[in-house]
């Protein structure tokens, strides 16, 4: 394979990662919206607890997808140590997300329904950025290549 296939190749395996992990993005990002206003109208939280625990159930919704759909063909081998790397990555992107909103709600005082649901979408913005590379890189690790099968050797007759 010449070095441009092989180039293109990989473009379009990130290109197709990056759309299904978009799509479960997508729609966990759905998720934790919906919760978080839910929460934020229908109880009485305060605005970053109804954040957290609406980005706890979007961390969950989010693991099912990309464990089942965008990254169904990584290693699956070390079951404890993927959950355990996911979690901790997602508690970091958790702490990005939920600390452009605290930022923004006790820092600068913006606390209307419009400016905590944006920069609640802000901030899973920003930690979007951050969970792709490390789930990417460190939990959902892609298999080695494998090398082609040998040609079989075949006697030559005269």
């Amino acid at each position: 394979m010449s070095d441009s296939g092989g180039m293109r190749t990989r473009v379009q395996r990130l290109w197709r990662e990056v759309a299904k992990f978009g799509a479960v993005g997508a729609l966990g990002l759905l998720v934790n919206m919906v919760a978080f206003n839910l929460l934020r109208h229908a109880t009485s939280l305060p605005v970053v607890r109804a954040s957290l625990l609406a980005t706890v159930i979007a961390v969950v919704f989010n693991y099912v997808g990309l464990r089942y759909f965008a990254y169904r063909d990584r290693e699956k081998s070390g079951r404890g140590r993927e959950m355990g790397l996911f979690l901790l990555f997602s508690l970091a992107g958790a702490v990005i997300e939920n600390g452009i909103l605290y930022a923004a709600t006790y820092g600068a005082d913006w606390n209307s329904p419009l400016q905590s649901n944006f920069f609640k979408f802000l901030g899973i913005a920003v930690a979007t950025l951050f969970r792709f590379w490390s789930y990417r890189t460190w939990v959902f690790r892609t298999l080695p290549e494998r090398a082609p099968a040998p040609e079989p050797l075949v006697a030559h007759q005269k």
